[in-house]
């Protein structure tokens, strides 16, 4: 990726480690021609369902399997939850609140809130499903078209324009399919932006810069030649 995700922070030898040639139009383009889209989906509290409900969620789910024409990845990632945003909101109220039983309320919410979380580290969880399109997999393309894009795959993608948005419409067919078959189940979701999926890799990438890092935001980002 040419983008420099924090104020030219990451240098250049570590993104030549990464298998992301860019990030574009909410879509991952990965150097050997593939793209990605990453859908955020919501979770269930499965065990509070009554059985009648779990049976409907796992038919749901089988079907869900059974429909799919491609691959597909399910990611479960863990998280230590950072609070400071909400804090500083909970500050923020405090010292707007006229109330003085209602501000000293929330003051003595924050300090719960502050020794709550420094008896542990709080953890959170986010599960996401990523869907492929690998153009050398489609069967409708002829023999000579899958040997030429094999050969230089990256630059068809990341040159040709048309060549990118043709890619991109099969690969919106997948996510409508794959987000049917996950709705089906009762849960919501959402497929990520640019600046979404550009936090998630600086994120995954750089857990611990993260923290006290912040990624600056898609339209402030510079950009190398």
């Amino acid at each position: 990726m040419a983008n420099k995700l924090a104020g030219n922070k990451i240098g250049v030898s570590t993104q030549e480690y990464l298998d992301i040639a860019e990030i574009k139009d909410n879509t991952v383009v990965m150097k050997d021609g593939t793209l990605r889209a990453v859908l955020l989906v919501s979770s269930i509290n499965f065990a509070l369902k009554s059985e009648d409900e779990q049976n409907a969620v796992i038919s749901s789910y089988v079907r869900f399997l059974n429909n799919l024409s491609f691959t597909l990845q399910i990611v479960v990632q863990s998280r230590e939850l950072d609070i400071d945003n909400y804090l500083n909101y909970l500050k923020e109220k405090e010292k707007a609140q006229t109330n003085k039983l209602l501000k000293l309320q929330t003051a003595d919410y924050i300090e719960y809130i502050k020794e709550l979380t420094s008896l542990g580290r709080i953890m959170s969880k986010r599960f996401l499903v990523v869907v492929p399109y690998d153009p050398l997999t489609d069967k409708r393309k002829g023999f000579f078209s899958l040997i030429k894009e094999a050969l230089r795959p990256a630059t068809v993608i990341k040159l040709k324009e048309k060549t990118f948005n043709r890619y991109q419409e099969m690969l919106d067919r997948r996510l409508d399919s794959a987000i049917g078959g996950l709705e089906s189940m009762g849960v919501a979701v959402a497929r990520l932006d640019t600046q979404s999926l550009i936090e998630l890799y600086y994120k995954t990438y750089n857990p611990e810069t993260a923290k006290n890092q912040q990624l600056v935001e898609l339209d402030k980002m510079k950009f190398g030649d």
